[in-house]
């Protein structure tokens, strides 16, 4: 199947701040989430004849979105063990982050929710943020319904562990009801 210029600019158009930020999200590097949406949009052209028309396109867009992020962060782990110059920190998400994050608990909620292992941070990206269903969440990462959901359950019972420990408090944040 072929993708005509104009399709593939309105593709690019509706899911561009998703991918980026979903990319964001997860490394914490504008350069990287620039990286990385660029190559999803590369490979998403390459690969758009395998597209099954019948499911449902944002959940395939996040898997190459997923994979891609994953690719780039390996190669950043390698890239640091090498690295000479230890002392540089990756940049910081800055104003576009700012923007994104208007409210200081929320800033505090996703500096929490970066602190996961990557499998719990993804889950709750795909889940929370991106609004996808578990079952779409299961397609995007390549796994189980059921393993979607016990990834899910484990990052909530890890952020609800930090809530106790006093790290955050998610009433603030909008995440509970006051009472």
């Amino acid at each position: 199947m072929f993708m005509d210029e104009g399709k593939a600019e309105m593709i690019f158009m509706e899911y561009k701040d998703y991918v980026f930020r979903t990319a964001l999200l997860l490394t914490k590097s504008r350069s990287l989430a620039d990286d990385i949406t660029q190559e999803t949009f590369i490979i998403l052209l390459r690969k758009y004849d395998t597209y099954d028309t019948s499911r449902p396109f944002k959940p395939w867009i996040y898997t190459i979105t997923i994979n891609v992020a994953k690719t780039v962060m390996k190669k950043q782990k390698v890239l640091k063990c090498f690295s000479f110059f230890s002392d540089v920190v990756p940049d910081q998400v800055n104003s576009v982050e700012g923007n994104f994050l208007k409210e200081n608990e929320i800033q505090e909620l996703w500096k929490i929710v970066n602190s996961l292992s990557w499998k719990s941070k993804e889950i709750i990206i795909l889940h929370f943020y991106s609004e996808l269903t578990l079952k779409e969440c299961s397609d995007v990462l390549g796994i189980p319904l059921g393993t979607a959901k016990s990834r899910l359950n484990t990052a909530l019972k890890q952020l609800r562990k930090l809530e106790l420990k006093g790290k955050f408090d998610f009433t603030k944040a909008g995440l509970y009801e006051e009472r």
